[in-house]
């Protein structure tokens, strides 16, 4: 029995299913999860001490690498001074004016622990600017486990075919409205049914919870149009497109500028922060100025907070983001390639250093054509290839992360392992 399988069974006798995040669990692929001992660079060794190239990143907060040595000297740092005091520190101002700089739609932000902090604590102050109560978000897109966002969610609930929202009161799910990604006619047929109730619209301007997904020409400057005719606010959840595509995020290449922008991930450079950040006016409603209450006893924690300062000023230096897209590039090729000379029907998804492999389909541009893909021939993939000493995402519904870490030799080295798997997968169809 591996150490994995060992640790696997002592889990799930104290912790349900054995995982504290349900994708973790591998429900998707099958299998024992493996668990982590350490990382490095572009790798993870697993309690066997087994070396694989990384493609999950921790989900995406990790586009340096592990362990990447100015972070873990300045956290080692910062830790010696105090790990948390619940006041203010100055550092917390040097992040936000950082923020600032860099995604010019937030004038002011407020720092939290997670990403789905940040997305409910936006809506609720969405509602209380707009004096409405309804909320627009879209099949497929994931925005954190709030109760009136659990509805039509992607990522894991997708992945565990889950109810859309069990054990959220009906009440609740009333008040928010689903549109289809990519639809713009159902978008304006919801707005001109309720837009005079819709407080806001909360998407992923880039989907990273069903698959990566790009949006259309012209879509998301569209919903802002709408938005603002309404008087409705729109939230851009970049929580995983954060400083990931763009140091200004995706707002900053679709040149689209919403009222509230969340964040996460990337943000806190591997440990848990968040912040959700907009127009001055709509921010000063949050206590103590205003009448909205929002608080955390570790928001703004010191040691994420130095993180994330440290991951911004790296990302900061020249040719980073044509990097990573050289880097997407050569592993989107070398994938197709293999796709194309094994004849395996599939469509690769890419936007930057973010990738979706979905089998069985040849283009995806909505939920609806996500949840059409090969689900089982995924599994198969994910399990050959980390055979072969590649670890990825264990699910089709999430995006693959290439980070800094990742050598031209790493890419190659998963290109020729893919080729393998491929070659294999053949033989048996024969």
């Amino acid at each position: 029995m591996t150490q994995s399988r060992k640790l696997f069974q002592r889990a799930a006798s104290k912790i349900p299913g054995g995982v504290n995040s349900p994708v973790r669990a591998w429900k998707a692929v099958g299998g024992t999860p493996l668990f982590i001992s350490r990382g490095q660079g572009s790798y993870i060794f697993d309690a066997e001490g087994r070396r694989y190239i990384d493609f999950v990143g921790s989900w995406g907060p990790l586009i340096l690498g592990h362990a990447h040595p100015k972070i873990v000297e300045v956290v080692r740092q910062r830790a010696a001074s105090g790990v948390t005091f619940g006041a203010p520190t100055m550092f917390e101002i040097e992040l936000a004016e950082t923020v600032e700089r860099l995604v010019p739609s937030i004038e002011k932000l407020r720092l939290v622990s997670s990403g789905t902090e940040a997305t409910m604590s936006a809506i609720r102050l969405a509602r209380a600017y707009t004096g409405r109560t309804k909320i627009v978000k879209f099949d497929g897109c994931y925005h954190g486990h709030s109760d009136g966002l659990l509805v039509k969610a992607g990522s894991g609930v997708a992945t565990l075919g889950l109810p859309d929202s069990p054990g959220v009161p009906a009440g609740f799910a009333r008040e928010t409205l689903t549109s289809k990604y990519n639809d713009l006619k159902l978008l304006q047929k919801i707005f001109d049914r309720h837009g005079k109730d819709i407080a806001a619209v909360i998407i992923e301007p880039i989907c990273g919870n069903m698959g990566v997904i790009q949006p259309e020409l012209g879509f998301l400057s569209a919903i802002r149009e709408i938005t603002q005719k309404s008087n409705s606010l729109l939230i851009f959840d970049e929580v995983i497109t954060g400083f990931r595509v763009a140091l200004g995020g995706a707002q900053e290449l679709f040149r689209v500028k919403p009222d509230l922008t969340c964040l996460g991930k990337i943000l806190g450079g591997g440990l848990p922060l968040a912040a959700f950040g907009g127009r001055s006016e709509i921010m000063t409603l949050l206590a103590p100025v205003g009448p909205v209450y929002q608080a955390g006893t570790l928001s703004g924690n010191p040691l994420a907070v130095a993180a994330g300062i440290a991951t911004l000023k790296l990302l900061r230096g020249r040719r980073v983001y044509d990097e990573l897209e050289a880097k997407g590039d050569q592993l989107e090729e070398g994938l197709a390639t293999v796709l194309k000379r094994r004849r395996i029907p599939a469509t690769i998804n890419r936007v930057g250093s973010m990738m979706t492999l979905f089998f069985g389909v040849d283009r995806v541009t909505d939920p609806d054509d996500a949840r059409k893909c090969d689900q089982k021939q995924f599994g198969r993939f994910f399990h050959g290839m980390l055979k072969r000493g590649i670890y990825l995402p264990p699910s089709p519904f999430e995006a693959m992360f290439i980070s800094l870490a990742h050598s031209s030799a790493d890419l190659e080295k998963t290109i020729d392992a893919f080729d393998q798997w491929a070659k294999s997968q053949h033989s048996v169809d024969r």
